[in-house]
């Protein structure tokens, strides 16, 4: 095993600050391209923003499992780093190219090779944190991790502001430049346990697909089993909760910007930076959600984060029914009381997202982490495959009103189910306080 060490989690957050980077403009600016540029309904642009979602549940659960099986002189893994990242940053590249020509062939081209290559490497780098964490280190180390990708959301949201208001291609080239240098710094210093890195195996890559895509989906199919049959519920109603609060958050971040600019009246990059709000928080709070969801338990936290931010949905909502912005200027007092909540938000959703994944790996054994993280994602991106088509249809059907009062309902229904989670608290005694704070060696 590798020494366990917060610096080395620090640096390993870098694959998640790229990441946030990459998905935070993806989010913000690409159901405006598609409803301006190409004049698709919310409802279609919902299933469109559904692509990275749909690859995401075909293939994590599968790499997850494949990464687990892999053994290379860097690691397990590292591999999937190097494939994906430079190709996810390329593509990502080239969609504001494709869509200065106004073809929507190359345009959804562009956008489905970008999702596929995404997908080839999250999994094994979410997987690769309780690869190099122990048990009762997992819930801090989270909140640092996601503390890096609060950093990069954050980046995107304000600085994208800037970059968009000059040109809109220019946010897509920085975050395509950013996502590949900071997944490089993952590959070129952050090691793997050395019993994964087994230098001069030669790998019969063929073999080593057609046996893993067959234990993973076998494996996914016993996972599943295991959450569906199993007398004790926690692992179920855990994934249901997860389920339940990415359909809520996933539907805002899909279409607030579109909410700012078609409900509201103001510019889509202030919408945006509306949202940066709720990554400013989520970075400021998601080191001490974890402090908090290992002092004082993970499901006490979530239930916190989740009431948290069923007010917040609940008190936009009014204050977007009962006034608008007269600019688009950040100084308006409507944008302003907006951020004001949007900030409360983001400290709710770190308390919720920070001690998810913790809760599900410490249901499982070191040998099924990456099948149990592929089974964490399944849910989460299974729930992102049905809200913004769902939420789109609503916005079609009833208007932008119902943006903020249906996250509310989700929200309040996974307060509801993550109440009959009964495991997933840190494996072990967690001593006094001062053993959660880090020590940067």
């Amino acid at each position: 095993m590798v020494e366990f060490s917060y610096k080395r989690i620090f640096l390993l957050g870098f694959g998640f600050f790229g990441i946030s980077v990459i998905w935070s403009l993806y989010n913000a600016y690409i159901p405006i391209f598609l409803q301006d540029t190409f004049r698709m309904s919310r409802t279609v642009t919902g299933f469109v923003m559904t692509i990275d979602n749909l690859f995401a549940v075909l293939l994590l659960p599968f790499l997850g499992a494949l990464s687990d099986k892999t053994r290379t002189r860097i690691g397990r893994r590292k591999p999937y780093i190097l494939l994906g990242a430079p190709s996810a940053a390329l593509l990502f590249a080239l969609i504001p190219v494709a869509r200065r020509y106004e073809n929507l062939a190359l345009f959804m081209g562009t956008i489905v090779f970008m999702n596929f290559f995404m997908a080839l490497f999250r999994s094994p780098v979410i997987a690769f944190m309780p690869d190099i964490t122990p048990s009762e280190k997992r819930s801090q180390a989270n909140g640092i991790i996601n503390f890096m990708g609060g950093i990069g959301a954050l980046l995107a949201y304000f600085g994208g502001k800037l970059l968009y208001d000059i040109n809109y291609a220019y946010p897509f080239f920085a975050g395509a430049a950013i996502m590949l240098i900071a997944n490089l710094l993952v590959v070129f210093f952050v090691p793997e346990p050395e019993e994964y890195r087994i230098p001069g195996e030669r790998i019969d890559l063929k073999k080593l697909i057609k046996e893993t895509s067959k234990r993973s989906f076998g494996e996914l199919k016993e996972n599943l089993k295991d959450v569906f049959a199993s007398k004790e519920k926690s692992l179920l109603f855990i994934l249901l909760s997860i389920f339940l609060w990415f359909i809520a958050f996933n539907s805002v971040e899909t279409f607030f910007t579109s909410y700012a600019k078609y409900h509201l009246g103001i510019e889509e990059s202030t919408g945006a930076f509306m949202m940066g709000v709720v990554s400013l928080s989520f970075m400021l709070f998601a080191i001490p959600a974890g402090f908090i969801g290992g002092r004082t338990g993970r499901k006490k936290t979530i239930t916190m984060g989740l009431v948290l931010t069923t007010a917040v949905m609940i008190l936009a909502y009014l204050l977007g029914e009962a006034s608008k912005p007269q600019s688009s200027a950040l100084t308006d007092p409507v944008v302003l009381k907006f951020m004001v909540l949007f900030f409360f938000g983001g400290i709710g959703w770190a308390m919720i997202n920070v001690n998810s994944l913790p809760m599900v790996v410490d249901m499982t054994t070191e040998e099924k982490l990456g099948g149990y993280t592929g089974l964490y994602y399944f849910f989460s991106q299974a729930a992102n495959l049905v809200a913004p088509p769902l939420a789109g249809a609503f916005l079609d059907v009833i208007g932008y009103s119902t943006l903020l009062p249906f996250a509310a309902i989700f929200f309040i229904l996974a307060t509801i189910t993550v109440q009959f989670v009964k495991r997933g608290d840190i494996k072990g005694k967690v001593g006094d306080v001062y053993e959660l704070i880090p020590d940067m060696d």
